[in-house]
């Protein structure tokens, strides 16, 4: 069993290694600010939550002993990266309040978290690594989970802010440029997923 500083760096650089949940967060943030974003993260840490549950009874690592589930898991999760990436390169918005962005970001987040089978492989490769002998498995997940949704929600805030600060100060041609990049980026992404093999 490994010791549990390792687990925090561990941890630590898997929420700053850009991937999926970057992109949303940022573009959420160009998109429709701060408060959206963070209901991203709340969604993204639901997401978190969910597979870290998964991996501790075992469902997660049925999806990767089945390659057509993980592919469709893969797939999906792709499609929903390429339809956010080309919405912001389309610069699509809808007229809502702040409160329905909200949830639609938590919606966002946790579908985009939920199908990334990234996060599958990651439960299912790490957890056990830093398991006790003998100990109780779901709250150890929780346990594990609940670090890495902190650093998540230190960092994704971070970048909530600064991203939304730096719209406020932009004129709306640069923060349109700003959208349209992290959807570019979101589609990239949803690229290399598809085109990912385990």
């Amino acid at each position: 069993m490994r010791s549990v500083w390792e687990f925090v760096l561990v941890a630590l650089v898997v929420t700053l290694t850009p991937g999926p949940a970057t992109a949303l967060v940022l573009r959420v943030s160009a998109r429709d600010g701060r408060r959206a974003a963070l209901g991203a993260v709340v969604g993204n840490s639901i997401g978190i939550f969910v597979w870290a549950t998964l991996s501790a009874l075992g469902v997660s690592s049925l999806i990767l002993a089945s390659e057509i589930a993980f592919d469709v898991l893969r797939v999906g999760g792709a499609l929903i990266l390429v339809f956010l990436g080309v919405r912001s390169l389309l610069h699509r918005h809808d007229a809502v309040a702040a409160l329905p962005r909200r949830r639609a970001g938590v919606r966002t987040g946790i579908v985009t978290s939920l199908a990334n089978p990234k996060l599958a492989v990651f439960f299912v490769a790490l957890f056990p690594q830093f398991l006790a002998p003998g100990a109780s498995v779901l709250p150890a997940a929780f346990a594990m989970a609940a670090v890495i949704v902190g650093f998540d929600v230190l960092w994704f805030g971070t970048l909530a802010w600064t991203v939304d600060r730096a719209g406020s100060l932009l004129r709306p041609r640069v923060r349109r440029w700003m959208e349209r990049t992290t959807g570019g980026v979101m589609i990239a992404l949803g690229v290399r997923v598809a085109a990912e093999s385990r």
